[in-house]
């Protein structure tokens, strides 16, 4: 498979443009006005360098009709308007093997009843935890009509510096408090989410209020539903306050509002696709709020901004009523200031809702005291032992050919000399992380990852996702989108059309691989303990393994400056006060071990209680 680079470098060599009538893409030219076109012998000849098979003259001429009957198909198929939430006839499904999980559900075991003041102000409990404000809640310590206008007025007071909010739903947050006080007066307890506060990331829609996916061209849609995950969360007590932002269709942390903000730094955007709930999680304007992850939008932001989130199993937690990306990847989840947060929240909103066929029926028995030393422990020794190279020391650089491709080369230079001194620095923190657990009585047992060509595979997710928003490209209204370099969305979308079926289908054969393997890994550990930024982050998004962050210390005055400007391209990019992650790693639909141990070493170092000075 073509990298994006090769890939446009051969689309230039061609002499054609990304608007051009190239088959597959042939009906790219009817989208672009230019009407119909018939696909002729040197289209092919175009089209077979870009899908790297030999075709000789012989063949060409009996291809020409099944070709051109199969594009008036495609005219066909386009005439249907699909909707972003019709899924395909396909079902990603991560078990391979005799993988074995609960399916009987069990009453939760919470930690015990944490003692926090009832003589704080309310504001002083902006950055409690789930189960710190839920004892309070229960025992009729703080009302939730109290803390929804705490946390409504938090969003409006920081929204401008941080730029996480698209829509606040205050009226249906405090008719949501008042019920939720009215109940608990009334001894009808839901349980630990009842009268809390949270915020969801703008691609679960909500009825009533605007739907946008962060994108331009979408700020006024609306869905006439709640999403799933929406609705479990108001069975169970939950207030709504907002919808969160997300960078444009679920990249980055640029909408059509701005660039959502980082509360350590806020110089810094707070990376994405999940920038908002996690900007607003780590700056105490909301109790929890809700995710998704296809390739690190729950990672990235909470790495950044120093949130505990959970990225569950692949067909734990439905996803109807949610933007669709890709059907094989996406995951919602929580985004929390602590593990057991994220273990009330999980409790909320897994398990089949009979629509999203992916959701199998697995049980997520939550036990705080579970006894996690009785687990196998693995740890990747050579991700710990590497130090992380930016993506270019892999290319090989050619002799440059003017000033200004060396003034440009000089930049990337300095740029990946930059990147170094901050992996260097921040490898202390790794090492601490080891050393913590070995302090633990953890035996970590050396795990690596089978080697695979996985960066290919993630032509799943890009062909996915240019189905996902075709109409939006053939109509022209990407150019809407605010973001517009090559790595962005409509750039990628208009390439993914050039992936051949056969490729795409190849991908999947060899990720059915990559999932046997992994999964072999963990027939002999219960978990794994990883960097965030290694190349497990791709491994067990494309498997669909579950991942716990959280955060991992903070870099001191020492720590390398930050660029001028933040680019996007790492999570790690730092500075003096800004926080690190760890990644834990689990079985499938195993979360409870994952969290249970994550949570023994979140409770050994303690670094989720700090929180970001606000001004």
């Amino acid at each position: 498979m073509m990298d994006r680079r090769r890939f446009m470098e051969a689309c230039t060599g061609l002499g054609l443009g990304l608007g051009s009538t190239l088959f597959p893409g042939v009906l790219w030219a009817q989208a672009e006005g230019k009407g119909a076109v018939k696909i002729t012998k040197e289209m092919i000849d175009a089209a077979a360098a870009i899908a790297d098979v030999a075709i000789s003259d012989k063949y060409k001429e009996m291809m020409l009709d099944n070709l051109n009957e199969q594009a008036k198909g495609y005219e066909a198929i386009y005439g249907l308007h699909i909707p972003n939430s019709v899924e395909p006839a396909l079902l990603f499904d991560p078990v391979v093997g005799a993988a074995k999980y609960e399916t009987e559900r069990k009453t939760a075991r919470l930690s015990a009843a944490p003692n926090v003041s009832s003589s704080k102000k309310v504001e002083e409990l902006a950055f409690a935890s789930v189960r710190e404000l839920a004892e309070l809640v229960r025992t009729k310590k703080v009302s939730s009509s109290a803390l929804t206008e705490m946390y409504l007025g938090r969003l409006k007071r920081y929204d401008s510096q941080l730029k996480f909010t698209v829509t606040l739903t205050e009226e249906r947050a405090m008719d949501q408090a008042r019920d939720a006080d009215r109940e608990i007066a009334a001894g009808k307890y839901r349980g630990p989410l009842h009268g809390l506060p949270w915020g969801a990331k703008d691609l679960l829609a909500v009825k009533g209020y605007r739907t946008t996916w962060g994108a331009a061209g979408f700020e006024r849609q609306t869905v006439d539903e709640d999403a799933v995950v929406v609705q479990r969360l108001d069975a169970a007590g939950a207030v709504l306050v907002a919808k969160l932002t997300l960078g444009a269709l679920a990249q980055g942390d640029v909408w059509f509002g701005g660039k959502t903000r980082n509360p350590w730094n806020p110089a810094q955007g707070s990376s994405g696709s999940s920038a908002g709930p996690a900007s607003a999680t780590a700056a105490g304007c909301v109790a929890f709020s809700i995710g998704s992850e296809t390739l690190g939008s729950i990672s990235s932001p909470s790495t950044r901004c120093g949130c505990t989130g959970l990225r569950p199993t692949f067909g734990f937690v439905p996803r109807t009523g949610a933007m669709a990306l890709s059907w094989s990847m996406d995951k919602l989840g929580p985004i929390c200031r602590s593990v057991e947060d994220c273990a009330l929240v999980l409790s909320a909103i897994y398990g089949p809702d009979g629509k999203d066929r992916t959701v199998k029926n697995a049980a997520f028995n939550w036990d705080a005291e579970l006894d996690w030393k009785k687990l196998r422990v693995g740890y990747l020794k050579s991700d710990f032992e590497r130090i992380p190279q930016p993506q270019e020391d892999a290319e090989k650089e050619e002799p440059a050919a003017s000033e200004e491709e060396k003034k440009k080369r000089e930049e990337q230079r300095k740029k990946r000399a930059a990147f170094l001194e901050r992996a260097k620095y921040d490898r202390r923190f790794a090492d601490a992380a080891l050393a913590k657990l070995q302090e633990m009585g953890v035996a970590l047992i050396p795990v690596e990852m089978p080697k695979f060509p996985y960066d290919p595979m993630v032509v799943m997710l890009t062909a996915e996702a240019a189905a996902a928003f075709d109409e939006l490209t053939r109509s022209g209204r990407a150019k809407l989108l605010t973001a517009q370099s090559a790595d962005d969305w409509p750039n990628t979308f208009r390439s993914a059309r050039f992936v051949p079926a056969v490729e795409y289908i190849q991908a999947s054969r060899a990720r059915r691989l990559a999932m046997d393997g992994v999964a072999a890994v963990f027939d002999t550990v219960d978990v794994i303990v990883a960097p965030t930024s290694s190349e497990q982050l791709v491994i067990t998004n494309l498997t669909g393994h579950p991942a716990l962050i959280l955060p991992n210390g903070f870099r001191g005055d020492d720590a390398p400056k930050p660029p001028a400007k933040d680019d996007g391209d790492d999570d790690n990019i730092g500075g003096p006060g800004t926080p690190v992650s760890l990644t834990f790693l689990g079985n499938l639909y195993r979360e409870a071990e994952l969290l249970a141990f994550a949570r023994a070493y979140q409770q050994a170092t303690e670094f989720h209680r700090k929180h970001p000075k606000l001004t």
